[in-house]
């Protein structure tokens, strides 16, 4: 089956949720310790976690789960023009241009001016071209690679990829689908035998949301969404040394807002609310992601109790009985509790060479959809849902 293309994956307009996974190149330890060298590149994914913060703040993309690995990286977005419709052509501008400032005559003054913002928001054209592109899961990838791929590079003195190419793309169709991936998400470190417990396994998700629920605080990477003056820029740009407003700019970098927040507060919130209209599209209105609409009909209690026992059965043939209340949760989603263990731990078993994931029912619904017969691993998996 010829790979698919991104629209007809997910489109820009039409509110999906992708699982996003992104190599490094030759799937090198480019975030982990090289085994060649040994020279410790770990730090970068604490690079990655806070350009993914970052981005959250700016883009009409809710980040689900994620887990940043030494050679590869997993999210699972949500795209949400519902959301982006909601804001203001001024918010719009504001927001494309603190990541995409345009050409300026030094990278290090790369703010955008109120004179900027008000030239963007008066040609229609290329702001409706803005508007869609935040949106766009597509343009937030580019968005996050490019620029580590650059801070690598330079402090690498080398040129070249960083990232494999092209980022891989799987549609989750269903709450069930979406439920174990984020868990095979959640637990790659464990899988990997990097830690013992998904509280001990940092930039992942579920780390940040642990964290969060015991209310550690961390500086914020969301950005400030404030356009400086254009007299003040101008003043600053005559006035002051290079060397300093460089300075200025990477201390910035550091902490945009000059707050403190929750761990977790960029991330999507994990229980959808079944109150809210589903027309509602839940604005976040405090600067920090897109919105406060969550995505599984599961309180955070049940979810990282389900996460911690699926973290337990690591040797395939010897797996505890799963509690009965936890049975009860998976049961509810279609999903067959006797075979939960090996749908989340084989997940690439089943779904890895797959561009869409679910039950076996909206996989088929989906593949019509896009004029398919069918999608891998429907038939294969079904044994691990019920009708």
């Amino acid at each position: 089956m010829p790979r698919p293309t991104r629209l007809e994956q997910f489109d820009p307009g039409d509110v999906c949720i992708v699982h996003v996974v992104q190599r490094c190149v030759r799937r090198a330890f480019l975030a982990g310790v090289d085994l060649v060298s040994g020279q410790d590149y770990s730090f970068r994914k604490e690079w990655i976690r806070r350009r993914m913060e970052a981005l959250a703040s700016v883009f009409a993309i809710d980040v689900l789960s994620y887990a940043v690995m030494s050679n590869h990286l997993h999210q699972i977005v949500r795209n949400r023009p519902d959301v982006v419709a909601a804001w203001s052509d001024r918010d719009v501008a504001i927001r494309w241009l603190k990541v995409f400032p345009g050409r300026r005559i030094d990278e290090h003054l790369a703010e955008p001016t109120e004179n900027d913002v008000i030239m963007l928001v008066q040609d229609a054209e290329r702001l409706a071209e803005v508007r869609k592109r935040l949106s766009d899961i597509s343009w937030f990838m580019r968005a996050l690679a490019e620029p580590i791929a650059r801070m690598a590079n330079k402090q690498d003195d080398c040129t070249g990829r960083f990232w494999e190419g092209r980022f891989k793309a799987q549609r989750i169709v269903d709450e069930a689908g979406l439920l174990a991936c984020s868990m095979y998400v959640d637990l790659n470190p464990v899988r990997a035998a990097m830690t013992e417990t998904p509280d001990a396994s940092p930039h992942t998700s579920a780390y940040d949301r642990i964290e969060g629920e015991l209310g550690k605080e961390i500086p914020s990477a969301a950005f400030d969404l404030v356009p400086i003056p254009t007299e003040q820029a101008g003043k600053e740009m005559r006035e002051t040394p290079v060397d300093e407003l460089r300075k200025k700019r990477k201390a910035k970098k550091q902490n945009p807002s000059g707050r403190r927040v929750r761990r977790d507060s960029w991330l999507a919130p994990l229980t959808m609310h079944p109150e809210k209209l589903s027309a509602d599209a839940e604005v976040h209105k405090d600067g920090l992601r897109a919105s406060d609409r969550g995505f599984l009909n599961l309180s955070m209690r049940d979810y990282l109790r389900l996460l911690r026992w699926t973290a337990q059965q690591r040797v395939d043939g010897i797996v505890a009985k799963i509690p009965t209340s936890l049975g009860r949760t998976l049961s509810d989603v279609g999903i067959d509790a006797s075979m939960w263990r090996d749908l989340v731990w084989h997940w690439q078993r089943y779904f890895g060479k797959s561009s869409c994931a679910g039950r076996p029912d909206t996989m088929r619904a989906e593949a019509e959809r896009t004029g398919h017969r069918w999608y891998r691993g429907q038939q294969s998996a079904s044994a691990c849902f019920v009708s």
